[in-house]
């Protein structure tokens, strides 16, 4: 099954007992803007779980603007959300599936693989006229069991050898993994800055802005779409994929993923961690 679903689809299936649907709104700099929207109206059996609060860990000198959550914590507070190792989960947004994209993430990474994001996110279903209520839904408390997939990540040190070891090599060569820049071209270029103290991309990283991914409506672009956007890779290289914080890399990784790459990582400190040392380098401009 794909890593998506359609209204329909949801729609069909909105009340069976297996299904969690999770409403993952949130808007950077309004941090309590998510779960007022939740409060006012949510697709019907919606839990909500808060990009800054669940979805991230503790940020620290290191690690990011919104650094991974602890495993064990994350799975206790899925379970206490009523979600066990049997669930089937549908994430949804209204940022263009980026906060979805972070708790399909991060699910798989605990070895959850029942994992889904909706198609067009929350205003597409209310456009449809799909049902929607403010009634928050009483759920019994499950078991969830992690089983970290730690090779889907890399660390600060992995980037730092793939960033040497890449250098200008353009077009990308197989031989080597390839750093992907999720974040838009002008931040990548360093042209601009507005959530991170410095502006360009990471040495040898290749720029391909994550919402390019999608249609205008906001659904993925099909697997033949994504394969000529990313036709210049090579899909037996190793990818690593970062944004700003580890959030916008994700739809990144799921585009990918649809594209047929079967080896694509996320360095989830992303920009923010690599900046937070003061001796990695800043490249800007055109690689």
């Amino acid at each position: 099954m794909e890593s998506t679903v359609s209204k329909r689809w949801l729609l069909a299936r909105l009340y069976e007992p297996e299904l969690t649907i999770v409403d993952c709104r949130f808007t950077l700099g309004q941090p309590q803007a998510g779960r007022a929207s939740y409060e006012q109206e949510h697709i019907p059996g919606a839990v909500y779980l808060d990009l800054e609060l669940d979805l991230s860990g503790l940020v620290e000198e290191h690690g990011g603007r919104h650094p991974l959550p602890d495993p064990q914590a994350f799975a206790a507070r899925l379970a206490k959300l009523g979600i066990g190792d049997d669930s089937r989960i549908v994430a949804y947004d209204d940022e263009s599936g980026m906060n979805a994209a972070r708790l399909w993430w991060l699910l798989r990474y605990l070895g959850h693989e029942q994992v889904y994001i909706l198609e067009g996110g929350f205003s597409a279903w209310k456009a449809e006229k799909f049902p929607v209520t403010d009634h928050q839904p009483v759920r019994v408390p499950s078991s969830f069991q992690p089983n970290v997939q730690t090779q889907m990540l890399v660390d600060v040190d992995k980037v730092r050898q793939v960033s040497a070891e890449t250098g200008l090599a353009n077009p990308p060569s197989s031989a080597l993994p390839i750093l992907i820049d999720s974040r838009a071209r002008e931040r990548y270029l360093g042209l601009e800055e507005s959530l991170d103290k410095k502006a360009g991309h990471i040495p040898g990283a290749f720029n391909f802005f994550w919402k390019d991914t999608q249609n205008a409506d906001g659904s993925y672009k099909s697997a033949e779409e994504l394969q000529e956007h990313f036709s210049k890779l090579d899909k037996d290289a190793e990818i690593i994929v970062y944004c700003g914080s580890g959030v916008t890399a994700c739809p990144n990784v799921l585009a990918l993923e649809r594209a047929g790459f079967n080896n694509v990582r996320l360095y989830p400190g992303s920009w923010s961690d690599w900046i937070s040392y003061e001796e990695n380098a800043v490249a800007t401009g055109e690689e």
